[in-house]
């Protein structure tokens, strides 16, 4: 079928944050961190990336590439050996963007304590198969901790446009 003879998809019915919502882990190892035996930022964002992109492609159900990161909190030390569990989900959901908030909890597995040591916003927009943007199913909002999210997202958002004005305006 060519280009001209494809037919625009209909718009796709709105999905709540639990709909794409994931929870990953990944046993930290000597290889991911320095010689202080702390992981290494850039290690800490591959998986916050990774666990956000998963939320946008299932949020839009196909291509989603990463825009900004608005925000990269490091709060505590991750060290080798303890199981890193990433939480993402959506919190705000544009025309072709979508912020999704993610939480890195560190597991000490010899004690059971967990520690809350990342939080990032991520942005990403839907890409069509040709790479362009393309129109992402709006967010339906269910519950209190949704709205407040949604509300806060729309903070940061108008923040992020405001920045984004004066660093074009010089």
């Amino acid at each position: 079928m060519t280009d001209a003879n494809r037919k625009s998809p209909a718009a796709a019915p709105g999905k709540t944050a639990a709909e794409s919502a994931v929870t990953m882990t990944h046993q930290v190892l000597p290889h991911d961190a320095n010689p202080a035996g702390n992981v290494h930022g850039g290690v800490i964002l591959k998986h916050i990336d990774t666990a956000a992109g998963v939320v946008a492609m299932r949020h839009v159900r196909g291509w989603a590439v990463t825009a900004s990161i608005d925000r990269m909190d490091f709060l505590k030390p991750v060290f080798v050996g303890e199981l890193v569990i990433i939480k993402a989900s959506l919190n705000l959901v544009g025309r072709t963007s979508m912020e999704i908030g993610v939480r890195v909890e560190a597991e000490n597995l010899l004690t059971g304590e967990v520690r809350h040591t990342n939080s990032a916003y991520l942005t990403f927009v839907a890409l069509d198969d040709h790479g362009s943007p393309r129109p992402a199913p709006p967010l339906v909002i269910e519950g209190e901790v949704a709205e407040r999210r949604y509300r806060q997202a729309q903070r940061r958002r108008e923040l992020r446009r405001m920045a984004i004005a004066e660093e074009r305006n010089g």
